[in-house]
Order: C-alpha cells, then structure tokens, then sequence
C-alpha cells in the first residue's frame, strides 16, 4: 500500500510531505485547491508523461517519490522479471530536470518508465471521472470478466497459441504469394537453367580456351620462331650445342695445365644439359603447334558461347555463370517443392486451430460461469444505491474469427429503469449512474484483484444525499481489504473516512503554496459542516457534521 507521498518543486508545491494509512482515507478542499496536483504528481511516479513545465521554480529540478509496502503482496518474481532489487518498503521516485528530460527509479536503481508502469500498475489503481467512459469500451468490459474469471492462465496459454497461429498463417500467406511469383516465372527459370546446363561450362575453362586460341591463331608465327630458335641451339655445325661439345672437349685436354679446368668443364656441360633440355622442350612444342581448322573452329565455336552467354547475363566469368546456374537450380527446386511446404504449413495451421479452438472454449467457459455471478452482484449494490430497478446483464456472443482474446465478444447491458429492457451503456447510462455502476464494478475488480490501493478522483458526480452515503459505505467496504483514497466532495463520503486529509492553498508567503494536512477530530467536524452549509457553518450545520461522524 501507499505509505508516503513526497513532492518537491511541483506546480504550486514547493514541499509536501503525506503519509498515508491503511483503511479507507478521504481528501476533501475546495475547487482550485489543488487535489487534482497531487494526484498529477503521483501519476509521475505511475509512469505518465512530463513536461518540464511542471516545475514551480524552472531552474531546479522537479521530485516526486512514493513510498509503497510491498511485503503482503508476493511481488518479488515481478521484481526479478523487471531486473529491480527487491525491498519490502519499495521506493518510486520520478525526477524531471529543468532541460525537459526525466529519469525513474526503483529502490534507487534505474528504469524505463514501461518498467515503471508494469510495476506500479500492480501497486495502486486511480480512477477518476473521464474513466467512467471507459466502462462503455468492449475491451474494458473484457478486462472486467477476465479478472473476475481469474482467467490469467488460460489467457496466457491461448495468447501462445494465437501468437504462433497467427505467424504460421502469415508464413502461410508469404510462401503463397512467393509461389504465385515463381510459378509465373517457371517457364523462364526452366528455359534459361537448361541453356546454361546444355553448355556443360567448365570453371576456368575460358583462360584455357582463349590461351589455345592465341596459340592458333599465330601458330605459323610461333613455329618458325621456335625453328629458327631450334637451329641456333642444335644446329649440325654452328648450333650452340655443337659448339659446348667442342669446348668441352678442348677443356678436358688443359687439366693437366690448368687448375680449374675441370671446374669449367663441369660449368660448360652443365650449360650443355639445360640447353639441350630447352631444346627438347621448344622440339615438343613445335610439334604440338600444328594447325588445325577443326580444333580452331570448336575453340572459336565454344568462346562465342561463353561470351553470348556471359553478355545476356551480365556478366564476365564463367565462375558468376555457374553462380547463376546454382541459383536458377535452387529457384526451380524451391518450385516444384512450394506444394509440399505450403501442405505442411497448412498442416501446422489446422493443428493450431483445433488446438486454439480447444483453448478459446476453455476461456469462454470461464467466463461464462461467472458472467451470472456478476450480473447477481452487481444489481444487489446498485440496489443498495438507490436503483431498485436497476438491471444489469453481461451478454455474449463469438467473434467471427480468432481474436488475440479468444472468441467472445463481451457486452456490458444496463436499464435503471422498469419496463425499459438493458441496452449497451454507452447508449442509455446518465453521467450519475455511470459513477455508481462504475464504483459497483471497481469494487468487484478490487475483491478479486486484491490490489494494494485504489484511488476514487471524484468520482460521485451526479449524486447526494444517500446515495452519496451508500458510496461512501462501499469504499468503507473495499478498504476492509484493501487501502482506498476517495478524493471527494460530498460530506456523505468525507465522513466514512478512517483518516481525513485537506488541501488548501497558502497564501502567508510571497507566492500562493498547496499544502495539505491530516485533520484531527475536531478539525474534521468542522470541515464537513462546510461541505454541507459553507463558510462559517452554523450550529445545525456542525450537528449535522458530527453526527455523519457518529453513524460512520
């Protein structure tokens, strides 16, 4: 529960320091006060938007930390997803720095304010007058049956289900549409991998090729080249190797005059061996170099193939033709396989379905069974408020389809009226009996929800007298269980309070200041004598005021 609320340099507040009890606490003042700025200073530390124009003093920066006791309430798997250290006394404190910008933190680690949200949604719950609208939103009324179902579980199961429903049959739809595309091109696809199989291409059988073709297309040129080379190395009487034989003869015969002969001898015969070794080579290649019209036209038939086929495909080697081949393979498989893989898929989608179909039932059935309970409950209180004909039916239908929430659509139906069948409330509650429905069904969701606090913002517009008395004594009810505060306007409800909180404006320093205080007994007594007469009550007004006191 709320167990203190500190604000600095807020709006009209420069310091305000509230504890907070448990049982049912009422703050009252007048119009202008200021209530609604220290509830606007709490949302900060809810998670709501900030501006930086909240601040009272511009130049420093804007604090407002809540107090909450957590240990009752078994948060500390909640606190170990969010990633924040546990602490039975948790600390929520939102600042806003002059510059515009705004940090959260729990227990003084820092976090996102989706972090803080989740958190502080299952803390404290305000409900003020604009939210009544929400009572005519069929999500809303939804969210009401599945807390009173306590349908957490199956929902989440369904959710799972769903979610991978839903990316099957996108999956589904995606392989489909990439089917239709492909099978448009097949013919295409077919006609170009079987062009490119055809030519049987070879990776790097172009440099081959054209190395060849070079060679035939100059082979009288290299033939007489490599002869006249061949003449000069092994010609009968001028070759150079006629000549090494002769010199190495003539060297053998100085050995016993020359020291080094021998070495020379070696020298020349080892010229001799690595020219004749040319010479052989040059020999073979004179032999391999004949011209053929036959060999000449296949190269030239299969380079003009290569080329053809590199320039319709945009491209320079034979490598990226093969690549492209790969691809046109792996797209014609991926064809002739799209009607396996769109059975299988669909295969999946119909098991999910029986299977999600299974879960959504599960779901209505328990919303269902408490639907009647909740129609029983509710028209006994809005009895007690002062509508004796009140009725009050929670209608069910299916959704076409499968929805992200199963297949029931939920419909809130109301008449306050006799002889006047329950129609949707949006289209025949009044603003008062919006406010009393409203209460009716926060104070179910509280009783299931076991939530820490809730927060009524003025919410008994339209109603006085005892209906206002009858409101005030469910909020009493409510906080057996749980801690409320009803900021109100009506002495019926500021009486039923355990603890009593006024805000008014001071005006003693240079600069109008909110401040807020616990009234004692007597202080109390006076304060509703003035919600019912005004200023100055009079004595009849003060009887009046003590005796709300007594009855409560």
């Amino acid at each position: 529960m709320l167990r203190n609320l500190t604000i600095d340099n807020y709006a009209l507040i420069d310091r305000l320091d509230i504890d907070f009890d448990d049982g049912l606490s009422v703050i009252t003042g007048e119009t202008g006060a200021g209530k609604s700025i220290i509830l606007g200073a709490l949302s900060l530390v809810l998670g709501s938007r900030a501006d930086s124009k909240v601040a009272l003093d511009a130049s420093s920066k804007c604090v407002v930390e809540a107090t909450f006791d957590v240990e009752p309430y078994r948060l500390e798997a909640l606190f170990d997803e969010l990633d924040v250290d546990y602490s039975a006394s948790t600390i929520v404190r939102r600042e806003i720095l002059p510059n515009g910008k705004s940090r959260a933190f729990v227990n003084d680690t820092p976090v996102g304010l989706q972090q803080l949200r989740t958190l502080t949604s299952r803390l404290i719950d305000i409900h003020s007058q604009h939210e009544n609208l929400m009572l005519s939103n069929t999500d809303f009324q939804l969210d009401i049956v599945d807390t009173l179902a306590d349908t957490a579980d199956d929902l989440h199961k369904y959710t799972d289900l769903f979610n991978r429903y839903r990316d099957t049959r996108q999956q589904l739809r995606s392989l489909r549409d990439e089917s239709d595309k492909f099978l448009a091109e097949k013919d295409y696809i077919e006609h170009q991998l079987s062009e490119l199989v055809a030519a049987n291409l070879v990776d790097g059988e172009q440099q081959s090729l054209e190395e060849e073709q070079n060679l035939i297309n100059h082979s009288q040129e290299v033939i007489e080249t490599l002869s006249a080379i061949m003449a000069s190395l092994d010609g009968e009487e001028s070759g150079v190797l006629s000549l090494l034989r002769s010199a190495s003869t003539h060297i053998g015969r100085l050995e016993k005059y020359i020291n080094r002969a021998s070495e020379f001898a070696d020298r020349i015969n080892s010229s001799f061996v690595e020219l004749k070794d040319i010479a052989s080579e040059l020999s073979a290649i004179i032999e391999s170099t004949e011209f053929s019209e036959e060999r000449k036209h296949f190269i030239d038939d299969r380079l003009n193939l290569i080329y053809s086929l590199q320039q319709k495909h945009r491209v320079s080697s034979v490598t990226h033709l093969l690549d492209i081949q790969d691809d046109f393979a792996r797209r014609l498989d991926l064809i002739e396989n799209f009607d396996d893989r769109i059975s299988s898929l669909q295969t999946q989608i119909d098991e999910l379905e029986k299977q999600l179909a299974a879960a959504a039932e599960r779901l209505s059935q328990r919303r269902r069974a408490v639907g009647s309970l909740i129609e029983e409950k509710t028209e006994a209180m809005l009895h007690e408020l002062g509508m004796p004909n009140g009725r009050f039916e929670v209608s069910f239908s299916a959704t076409d389809d499968f929805t992200s929430r199963g297949r029931d659509k939920i419909e809130f139906l109301f008449s306050a009226n006799k002889n006047r069948s329950p129609q949707p409330v949006a289209e025949i509650a009044s603003g008062g009996e919006i406010s009393r429905l409203m209460l009716v069904i926060k104070s179910l969701v509280a009783a299931s929800q076991a939530l820490p606090t809730i927060i009524f913002d003025e919410i008994d517009t339209g109603i006085s007298g005892e209906i206002a008395r009858k409101m005030g004594e469910i909020m009493q009810t409510m906080s057996a269980s749980m801690q409320v505060v009803a900021i109100t306007h009506l002495p019926q409800i500021a009486s039923k309070g355990k603890t009593h909180y006024k805000v008014f404006k001071d005006e003693s320093g240079e600069t109008t200041q909110t401040r807020i205080a616990c009234l004692t007994a007597d202080e109390r007594i006076v304060e509703i004598a003035e919600m019912i007469a005004g200023k100055n009550p009079s004595r009849s007004a003060l009887d009046s005021a003590r005796e709300l006191l007594e009855y409560r």
